[in-house]
């Protein structure tokens, strides 16, 4: 069976995306659905390009579970072809990857986070926490864990 591949992208890859990444990871493991899906993340921009991810992100994914150690890159052409689903975390990210992309097919295959919200009606992107609080980066978890749910579930029962 062929694996769903998800690319989760954000400014920086530092905060939103790799901890997208993270949550993911674990929820597809917790479902025993490993072998059907392949997850990774980048960012618009490479200025952060081979680091880790925020430590304050890192601390507070911890916290819940999550393991955060993917090294940041930025999104190249080649992503448009190598991912089936490639996800935006706010609406600059979805516009720029627009820009990026090299098809109208590649185009189809950009989302945003934010439609695969359920319990977080009234949210309609995934804020960028690294000039915030504390509060702010757990409000980004709960935001991806809730959206990865359903990202995860609603790929599942398409691909049966």
């Amino acid at each position: 069976m062929k694996r769903i591949r998800i690319l989760f992208v954000c400014l920086g890859n530092i905060c939103r995306s790799s901890c997208a990444e993270g949550v993911m990871k674990k929820l597809v493991e917790e479902a025993g659905l490993e072998n059907r899906f392949a997850i990774d993340s980048a960012g618009i921009l490479s200025y952060h390009q081979g680091e880790l991810p925020d430590p304050r992100m890192r601390a507070h994914a911890a916290r819940r579970g999550y393991e955060l150690v993917h090294r940041s890159r930025p999104v190249r052409v080649h992503d448009f072809e190598d991912f089936d689903v490639i996800i935006g975390m706010d609406d600059r990210n979805v516009d720029d990857l627009r820009e990026l992309a090299p098809s109208p097919e590649a185009v189809r295959k950009i989302h945003r986070m934010a439609e695969y919200f359920t319990r977080h009606p009234y949210d309609d992107y995934v804020p960028d926490p690294y000039y915030g609080g504390a509060e702010g980066f757990e409000h980004v978890i709960d935001l991806l864990e809730d959206g990865c749910r359903n990202l995860m579930e609603r790929l599942a029962e398409a691909a049966r």
